[in-house]
């Protein structure tokens, strides 16, 4: 299935054959501090800087009504991101993942963004629609 938006996410994860779990890291882009001003030029002008996961959330497919719900709810956590990585942990034997289980799987997805290694996951924007970052 081509994943055009987060609604096609939401539909592929309810149409899997074992109960999905969705874990959502969201993440910012930061300038490190020892940073050169060639960098934080860049940076004010949109390129650059490090993403910094700043909070994480798992839900089941049937907790999420719209993309829309979920940037509302993600609000009431005061923290402003620019990015959403996403990925599915399968259920077994019609079982979907507890959210205790999903918390090592996300404590890992947090890891891996916060040292680049995030092509495991598929990225999304404010407004749902994927995002294809650059990592030069």
């Amino acid at each position: 299935m081509n994943i055009a938006n987060f609604d096609d996410l939401l539909l592929a994860a309810r149409q899997q054959p074992e109960p999905q779990r969705l874990l959502f890291v969201f993440a910012n882009a930061e300038l490190p501090d020892d940073s050169t001003p060639e960098q934080r030029a860049g940076f004010q002008a949109g390129q650059g800087g490090a993403l910094m996961p700043l909070m994480s959330v798992d839900k089941s497919p049937d907790e999420i009504e719209t993309f829309a719900g979920l940037v509302e709810e993600s609000r009431q956590f005061g923290r402003d991101w620019a990015v959403v990585f996403v990925a599915g942990l399968s259920g077994r034997d019609g079982l979907a993942p507890t959210s205790t289980e999903a918390e090592q799987s996300l404590q890992r997805m947090i890891e891996a963004i916060k040292t680049g290694a995030f092509g495991a996951f598929m990225p999304f924007d404010r407004q749902g629609q994927p995002m294809l970052i650059n990592r030069a």
